[in-house]
């Protein structure tokens, strides 16, 4: 099995995290479908644009506070190493300044991130070579090989992880003051242990996107343009028959790989045979796509790595 890099999926990961992914604490809710344009008001995109565009510009305001607010305070650390316990308080103070921006921007803000990285992994095999390696890691186990059957589990995933950095804004403040306390106190050696403990608590949370659901979407996409196509030629009728059974063994190889959970995976499998039954014959019409959309967006949004 060999590890690639999809990155023609790059672009759509990207746009999920960015409208997925909480910038701060807030339940995580699963992606929709764009409005019908032909349901919507002439102004209605204008008025999305601008929506997101100011929004946007909070989160740059508020990541550049935050940010700006672990600087200074790994700053005061160094001062402190350095036994300067004056720059250390100056920069602590203007990192209690920064989170006040913070807060005063979004008084309900319990997490501020700071840091957002993407990790891609993937792998080229088949369905059946995904079965036939966890075959051989279950034969390991049960030899008590262990070492082994890991070798040939770290592969087996398809996935995409997104990783945040966050301030625990609820009480990274209030332990910037006790070292500030600590300092005038001259305690110098327990204001630098509380920083560290500080420093230590930002919140790490890793976000998972699945590629075999983003791939089952995509192809999705593509064929509900096609059946709701009146006079289907004979090539686009292939077209779409193909789109469906790919998005079925996308969806095989994802419950395989231990994504979601088996009761969803009935459900998608039971609303591509309608699609088909409703498609077959030149049929065509709207609204076929509804209710797999439904299941396979509780699939398809970014899930912790506890879920």
């Amino acid at each position: 099995m060999k590890k690639i890099s999809t990155l023609s999926f790059l672009p759509y990961i990207l746009l999920v995290a960015l409208i997925s992914l909480p910038l701060y604490a807030e339940e995580n809710k699963p992606a929709n479908r764009t409005e019908n344009p032909a349901e919507s008001s002439v102004s209605k995109p204008t008025e999305n644009t601008n929506v997101e565009k100011k929004v946007t510009q909070e989160r740059e305001k508020i990541i550049k506070e935050a940010v700006a607010a672990i600087q200074e305070s790994k700053k005061a650390l160094t001062a402190l190493e350095n036994n300067k316990k004056k720059a250390a308080i100056d920069a602590l103070e203007e990192s209690l300044g920064k989170l006040e921006v913070v807060l005063a921007r979004d008084p309900d803000l319990s997490l501020a991130t700071i840091d957002t990285r993407i990790a891609i992994h993937d792998l080229y095999t088949s369905l059946e070579g995904i079965k036939l390696a966890k075959k051989e890691a279950e034969d390991y186990l049960e030899d008590n090989k262990v070492q082994k059957a890991r070798e040939l589990l770290k592969d087996l995933a398809s996935e995409v992880i997104i990783r945040t950095t966050s301030i625990p804004l609820a009480t990274y403040p209030d332990a910037l003051k006790a070292v500030v306390s600590l300092i005038d106190e001259d305690k110098t050696k327990e204001a630098k242990t509380a920083l560290h403990a500080a420093l230590s608590s930002l919140i790490v949370t890793d976000y998972v996107i699945p590629l075999p659901f983003v791939r089952a979407e995509e192809n999705l996409y593509i064929a509900e343009s096609l059946a709701e196509k009146k006079d289907r030629t004979e090539k686009e009728n292939t077209s779409l028959a193909i789109l469906l059974e790919d998005t079925r063994t996308q969806l095989k190889m994802a419950e395989a790989l231990g994504y979601g959970n088996k009761v969803v995976y009935e459900k998608l499998h039971e609303q591509i045979d309608s699609i088909i039954a409703k498609t077959e014959g030149n049929k065509y019409g709207k609204g076929y796509f509804d209710e797999i959309y439904k299941f396979l967006s509780e699939l398809v949004r970014p899930l912790t790595k506890d879920e």
